[in-house]
């Protein structure tokens, strides 16, 4: 079998997922000296590799020191991304990056340009660093004084870790339902959750326009479609998420209810902030209605941005698709946004997006239906998108899962961590392009 660009990286999140298992099921990674049980290992492992956040256990009680160093190393490769962090290894070693690299990179970013891959790679881990040091600094102030200086100190580091990559894992038993009416935590976590989720390629973007300000260069200060459409979608669904969730739980008293109108508020931003990309919760996700667990849904399924360390099916996809929404509404057949066109590869590599995901989702919710008939259905409906779009958000249920529903959690994660279309990439190898021109011929629709 042919080692293809699409196979290697499945392939390589595979093998990452597999050493990470073997490791924690190692007697040093638990805290009571035993071995672990393989399905808590293998379900923790792949949740930290595809930066999910769902747990079967809680982490800082059943897992040793040793056991959350390598959780943490796990979600640090897992969101930089298999390829990323080959080649970085590739880099340090010496070697230069070959056509085969750099095709790797740009498929598994989804970046156009090959040039520059070597910068390209070593902005992404110093932007990476930079950001991940700072979240540790603006953490420790508080964390050092609930507990200690040094525990204070690791707490700090996994947490501003954990949310830059989008993974949502935490070493506190409720999460961080202690700090739920902590403006500063939330404003940090809420920041790196954001900046991990929002795509290297804008932020390497502002970046540089910020730059060409501060020079006085402003001819060459325009923005990209990608950066308009990613960071005006991104503004829209915060903004929903936050005003439903303060509507529609203003009155619950097993979440906002007890508390004041500008704690509710804070609280429904942090919720609108995690729900698209990180599996953290400062409230009790399973005390929510449906009305709001089906919003979280939606979000969910929506997802990050493309080249970030979020899942789902991306900001851009979903503005492609009501862009064409728009457009045959209007009669016609050019699909635009920002006054620029969409190429129509792009339209139908969305549309396959998401046909493709919500194919996943289906699935997996039914085999977990069938596997846990006792469930809500809407509860194995968020368990299912929050696996697949990698968020790791849960109503409470996901140890309380079969074990086949949770290993049809871990087989979701996975996907929803590779995408959907490279997996079938994988699976059915290169395309052959096809000299043969077929007739077109009217179809009803609708």
């Amino acid at each position: 079998m042919q080692m293809t660009v699409p196979r290697t990286i499945c392939f390589g999140f595979l093998v990452l997922i597999t050493l990470g298992t073997l490791v924690l099921f190692l007697p040093i990674s638990t805290t009571n000296k035993g071995w672990g049980d393989p399905l808590v290992a293998l379900f923790t492992a792949t949740s930290a590799v595809c930066v999910t956040g769902l747990i079967v256990v809680d982490t800082g009680t059943y897992f040793s020191a040793f056991g959350e160093a390598v959780i943490l190393t796990l979600i640090q490769v897992g969101g930089l991304g298999y390829m990323t962090a080959n080649t970085f290894l590739v880099l340090l070693l010496g070697r230069r990056l070959g056509l085969r690299e750099r095709l790797a990179i740009q498929q598994s970013m989804d970046n156009a340009a090959l040039a520059g891959g070597k910068s390209l790679i070593i902005s992404i881990i110093a932007m990476t660093l930079v950001f991940e040091l700072t979240g540790l600094f603006c953490l420790y102030p508080v964390f050092s004084r609930d507990y200690g200086p040094a525990y204070g100190l690791w707490l700090s580091a996994f947490h501003s870790i954990s949310a830059f990559n989008n993974a949502g894992f935490s070493l506190f038993e409720d999460n961080l339902i202690g700090y739920a009416l902590n403006p500063w935590v939330n404003a940090i976590i809420t920041a790196l959750v954001i900046l991990g989720g929002i795509g290297y390629q804008v932020i390497m973007e502002f970046l540089a326009w910020l730059r060409n300000r501060v020079q006085g260069n402003r001819c060459r200060g325009l923005f990209s479609l990608n950066f308009k459409v990613v960071t005006s979608t991104t503004a829209v669904l915060l903004a929903v998420g936050t005003l439903a969730f303060f509507v529609i739980e203003y009155q619950n008293p097993g979440t906002l209810g007890p508390v004041s109108p500008q704690h509710k508020l804070l609280i429904a931003w942090f919720h609108s902030v995690i729900a698209r990309t990180a599996g953290f919760n400062s409230i009790d996700i399973g005390a929510m209605g449906n009305a709001s667990l089906f919003i979280m849904i939606a979000l969910m399924f929506i997802g990050a941005s493309p080249g970030s360390t979020g899942g789902g099916i991306k900001t851009t996809t979903i503005r492609i698709l009501i862009a064409c929404t728009r457009m045959a509404l209007q009669g016609k057949e050019q699909v635009l946004c920002f006054r620029r066109q969409i190429p129509t590869s792009r339209v139908l590599k969305a549309i396959a997006v998401v046909v493709g995901s919500a194919l996943v989702v289906v699935v997996a919710t039914a085999l977990v239906a069938v596997s846990n008939p006792t469930l809500n259905f809407i509860e194995i409906l968020f368990e299912s998108v929050s696996a697949f779009a990698t968020v790791g958000i849960s109503t409470g249920i996901t140890a309380d899962l079969s074990d086949i529903g949770k290993y049809v959690i871990i087989c979701t994660m996975y996907l929803g961590r590779v995408g959907v279309l490279l997996f079938m990439a994988a699976l059915l190898g290169d395309s052959k392009p096809s000299a043969i021109q077929y007739p077109e011929e009217e179809l009803l629709i609708g």
